[in-house]
């Protein structure tokens, strides 16, 4: 597989407002695999999350729309 900056020419933009806080995360910064990525396992992408919700990693549309529309 290619490095990271030939798969996302916006590579330096998405990281520097990416809120994921993941150790690690191969797909900082590369939005388009992080939604897929997410998609894929029935979870919303950190960006969905407040700060203090993202650093949980509970990624569930459960855990969303508990903590956004259940008031």
């Amino acid at each position: 597989m290619s490095d990271k900056k030939e798969r996302c020419p916006r590579l330096k933009i998405n990281s520097e407002s990416c809120p994921c806080t993941y150790p690690n995360c191969p797909r900082h910064g590369l939005c388009c695999e992080c939604i897929q990525y997410h998609r894929q396992r029935g979870e919303l992408p950190a960006c969905y999350f407040t700060p203090e919700e993202e650093r949980t990693y509970n990624r569930s549309i459960e855990f969303y729309v508990h903590r956004h529309f259940k008031k």
